[in-house]
């Protein structure tokens, strides 16, 4: 009876960049599943600067994008960090290729076509570093447009949340304390990491109350705190974290919808629900301003202009009037890191330790009662000694 022999598939050669279709127009969700190699398949207009990184930490082949990466209605920052990786970036290639390709196909890139097999699949513009400069030259001219936008926008949040911003109406109930405690806010997003580790030394003293706003849980417990509640509409927070033991508040339509309730409900888990407009970012700082916080420091979230357009949707316009209402409260991660290092510095602790040293030597040798603790002590080591050296000759 012959045996039959198992051979591995062989991965098919091609000249270019090649590697395994992974698909989503989500591109949050495609990092979940995109692996080393891999070529991601993405329809994302304007790529923003927080799933630019998330790509770039996955370390695909490549990335093909469907839509515009630049569209050019304002400078978005995701296409220069992906450049700047050495990554290539297809883009352009026309909305029908997330339908053309199964998950996990082969496919490779060469001369600015997708290919499968050996049947062209699209055809894109390949971007390197120069077409990106030039394209974010062209989009800064037309930023003023994005501004005008952005205002009525900002107007229109102010007529649909002016008793949420002025009044606190519609704020839910919730058991964790903040009143005149610190608070940690974390979002998954500007350099989050870094954020958190530099956070250290001010966590440990201030035990601030934690607040995970959606991923930013994720993050918490990555850096090994546990959040003492998670907020937002809960599609990019794992079971894992839901189900840590936190307070969990979720971010709902106004009309009462919450698709995150929904989830908590499979999962057997309670949560609290929080109506309102805004990004879960947003309400997250609105909440702990109105529990009585009397500081409040943000991590991950957005703080200038380009990064609120950044964001890519009209949410933006809340993210700006929830920072003008919960005023000096409100302090960024790094700018905290760098004050509470600059209390005291490494060298100076040295120095207070080596001060404090001497001042006991000093003060054993001149008092009487210093000089009888050191003979007692002196005689105590002498015997020690003396006890080793018998057991060693």
């Amino acid at each position: 009876m012959r045996i039959p022999v198992l051979r591995r598939r062989r991965v098919p050669e091609y000249e270019g960049i090649a590697g395994a279709a992974r698909l989503d127009r989500r591109t949050k969700n495609l990092t979940k599943r995109l692996q080393p190699g891999d070529i991601a398949v993405i329809d994302h207009v304007d790529l923003d600067r927080v799933a630019a990184e998330a790509l770039v930490a996955c370390r695909p082949a490549a990335v093909v994008n469907a839509s515009a990466s630049i569209s050019g209605r304002y400078p978005n920052l995701g296409p220069e960090i992906i450049v700047a990786a050495g990554i290539p970036l297809l883009d352009s290639v026309g909305q029908g290729v997330i339908g053309r390709l199964p998950e996990g196909e082969w496919v490779h890139i060469e001369d600015d076509i997708l290919y499968r097999g050996d049947r062209p699949v699209a055809v894109g513009t390949m971007l390197d570093k120069e077409s990106v400069r030039a394209a974010m030259e062209e989009a800064r001219a037309g930023l003023s447009t994005q501004i005008e936008a952005f205002a009525e926008n900002t107007l229109k949040y102010i007529r649909e949340e002016r008793d949420l911003l002025l009044d606190g109406v519609g704020v839910p109930t919730i058991r964790t304390a903040m009143d005149g405690r610190q608070v940690l806010i974390v979002v998954r997003g500007y350099h989050y990491r870094e954020d958190i580790a530099a956070l250290r030394p001010y966590i440990r003293e201030y035990r601030p109350v934690m607040i995970g706003v959606d991923g930013g849980a994720d993050a918490l417990i990555e850096a090994g705190y546990k959040p003492h509640i998670i907020i937002g509409d809960l599609d990019s927070v794992s079971d894992e974290a839901l189900r840590c033991g936190a307070e969990i508040v979720v971010h709902a339509y106004r009309d009462g919808r919450a698709p995150g309730m929904e989830r908590l409900d499979e999962l057997g888990l309670e949560g609290i629900p929080f109506p309102a407009t805004g990004t879960s970012e947003d309400i997250a700082m609105l909440l702990a301003d109105d529990k009585g916080a009397n500081l409040i420091v943000a991590v991950g979230t957005h703080a200038t202009l380009v990064e609120f357009l950044d964001k890519g949707r009209e949410g933006m316009a809340s993210t700006f009037l929830t920072r003008l209402r919960v005023g000096g409260k409100l302090v960024d991660a790094k700018g905290v890191s760098r004050l509470y290092r600059s209390r005291i510095s490494t060298t100076s602790l040295l120095v207070m330790c080596l001060a404090a040293l001497i001042t006991i030597a000093v003060t054993i040798r001149v008092s009487p009662l210093g000089q009888a603790y050191y003979h007692v002590f002196k005689a105590q080591w002498d015997s020690l000694v003396f006890w080793l050296q018998g057991i060693f000759s």
